[in-house]
């Protein structure tokens, strides 16, 4: 473990001496995420401007799910989706067989090699608006507190969920489309999940399950959860990250490197 720590604090010291060699990129990076969540705000008001309100959410509830996946969204950019798409490009270019003669974890180095500061706009947004409706709700620290595993969880779900799609590439090598597709899918946790018809409530719980990236932490804050949905966080993030790990390695014995 010490060693993996002190690997990932080489890799992230290096990523980020590279990234703010450029760092007019963060405030345009800023500006940005102010204005996507302007306009997620926006489209979160005109349901509510006119006295409607998702069932069993009034507004201050509903922007708790809006913080909570513009964090997620944050951490993304952060930390996921620099090291993940590269995934792709290094199947192509074939610079996966450099990553695999490494004496560490393949996955590991995949999922870690590098991070993105431009991603950190968002995590403070998000944080910002989550502590507005903290305030308006007359909610304590202890309730968001509660936070903490579910938010765990959906993190490990939505991380779970990048890298089996991102292992698909030794297959199908070139997979863009498909993950902007899931990135499109995600988008729908920025409301609640009541507000979609009992179908699609199905699918956002069962197949693509964006209901435990924010709805269900949500409700951990509101104590509107039972334990039961805890436990199928935990459950659903253990059993994803374990999915992960093994099609990872199932598709490893299909690469056949670049030089085969």
């Amino acid at each position: 473990m010490k060693q993996y720590l002190q690997i990932l604090k080489l890799f992230w010291g290096a990523a980020l001496a590279s990234e703010l060699e450029y760092r007019f990129n963060f405030i345009i990076a800023a500006i940005s995420s102010i204005g996507n969540l302007i306009g997620s705000l926006f489209s979160l008001l005109l349901f509510y401007r006119t006295g409607y309100k998702f069932q069993g959410w009034n507004w201050e509830e509903a922007l708790i799910i809006l913080a909570i996946f513009t964090i997620l969204q944050g951490l993304s950019a952060t930390f996921l989706i620099p090291n993940l798409d590269q995934i792709v490009k290094q199947v192509e270019e074939g610079t996966l067989d450099f990553v695999l003669l490494k004496p560490i974890s393949s996955q590991f180095w995949l999922s870690t090699r590098t991070v993105s500061p431009w991603g950190i706009p968002d995590i403070i947004f998000g944080g910002l608006l989550l502590e507005y409706t903290r305030s308006e709700l007359g909610l304590g620290v202890s309730n968001y507190l509660l936070i903490i595993v579910p938010l765990l969880c959906g993190i490990i779900i939505l991380y779970s969920l990048w890298f089996m799609l991102g292992s698909t590439s030794i297959w199908f090598v070139k997979i863009y489309n498909v993950t902007e597709v899931l990135r499109g899918l995600l988008q729908a946790g920025r409301y609640p999940i009541v507000a979609y018809p009992t179908a699609y409530r199905f699918f956002f719980t069962f197949i693509v399950p964006v209901t435990f990236l924010t709805t269900v932490p949500a409700q951990a804050i509101l104590g509107q959860v039972g334990n039961t949905w805890i436990l199928g966080s935990f459950v659903l993030a253990g059993g994803l990250f374990f999915a992960s790990i093994q099609l990872w390695r199932l598709a490893l014995r299909y690469y056949t490197s670049a030089s085969s």
